[in-house]
């Protein structure tokens, strides 16, 4: 958004929000946005101005501090090699967009991204320039040292990419198999230097935050058919009482997770099959295709058929 605030007019900053369902007052209140949400936002730059380096010039202006529910686990780690790895981890902290094979070789880390969800190379492309540059702004401020990857593969025809050679000082090698970035096992072991202020280093990474993610494994584990919350009780061997005390101390409820769940199904349903909207609704075990697109529309902002038009043409 920094980036679209800086360089385009307040009245297409403003239509971003209302697609993505979320106001400026809102994102900036939120920890969390959904990687859709991203992904669209990525995809409405790239095509207002037809500029294949955008996403890499936009993740080059993020700084650490933009990463605040991150910031008490990065405070623990010594190394750029341990944050990186947090980082792969950790994929639904980071909103990640890949799944990535790992290799160590010649003394280097060798990152590949997995196009199992079979995006366009368009779009594919964008998320892995995002990625790279992304994480090359973090280190940077992370360790005070300049960081460069030491080669980038990318599964597209050749094309300029002044900006993206000249922010990660990678070789860039075109009409590769795949996508690929690698990264020399000396940058890795950089020392950490940034000064994290006493409330981010001190700050104790709460259990609850765990649990969240134990309960959200099993609600997608159990997926279309959703446990009620008596039943997941059951499932963790608590009483229903205690599982409701434990998610209010989260600061959330087992209805938010269950909803959370649900959307997240539908968008990938969405925007990775060929299914109706009514097939999505029996898919997610709706009986009524009404009480489905209410839902959705509850979730983020927006009608299942309006998110499908919205959407669906980034992926042609």
């Amino acid at each position: 958004m920094s980036y679209l605030k800086l360089h385009f007019t307040h009245e297409l900053v403003e239509q971003l929000y209302a697609d993505i369902g979320i106001g400026e007052a809102e994102l900036m209140l939120t920890q969390y946005v959904y990687v859709w949400q991203v992904d669209y936002a990525m995809s409405y730059i790239r095509n207002l101005t037809q500029d294949p380096e955008v996403a890499a010039k936009a993740a080059s202006i993020y700084k650490v501090n933009d990463l605040e529910p991150l910031l008490p686990y990065l405070a623990q780690f010594t190394t750029l090699g341990e944050c990186l790895q947090f980082a792969i981890s950790h994929p639904e902290l980071v909103g990640s967009f890949s799944d990535t094979l790992l290799r160590n070789h010649g003394g280097s880390l060798h990152v590949r991204w997995l196009n199992t969800n079979r995006v366009d190379t368009e779009r594919y492309s964008c998320q892995f320039q995002h990625s790279v540059c992304s994480l090359l702004a973090f280190a940077k401020e992370l360790t005070g040292e300049a960081i460069s990857v030491s080669h980038i593969a990318l599964a597209e025809p050749y094309r300029a990419a002044n900006f993206l050679t000249l922010q990660s000082g990678a070789e860039l090698v075109f009409d590769a198999e795949f996508f690929e970035w690698s990264i020399e096992h000396r940058y890795l072991a950089l020392p950490v230097t940034f000064q994290f202020d006493d409330e981010q280093g001190e700050r104790c990474i709460e259990n609850s935050r765990s649990y969240i993610a134990e309960v959200l494994v099993i609600l997608r584990q159990q997926a279309p058919e959703l446990p009620s919350m008596e039943e997941m009780a059951e499932l963790q061997n608590i009483s229903g009482r205690t599982l409701r005390r434990k998610l209010a101390a989260a600061n959330t409820s087992y209805q938010k997770l269950v909803d959370q769940v649900r959307c997240q199904m539908a968008i990938d349903l969405i925007l990775t099959s060929d299914y109706s909207i009514d097939e999505i609704s029996y898919l997610m075990g709706f009986g009524d295709v009404s009480h489905f697109r209410q839902s959705f529309k509850h979730w983020i902002g927006h009608p299942p058929g309006h998110f499908h038009r919205l959407n669906r043409p980034l992926t042609n």
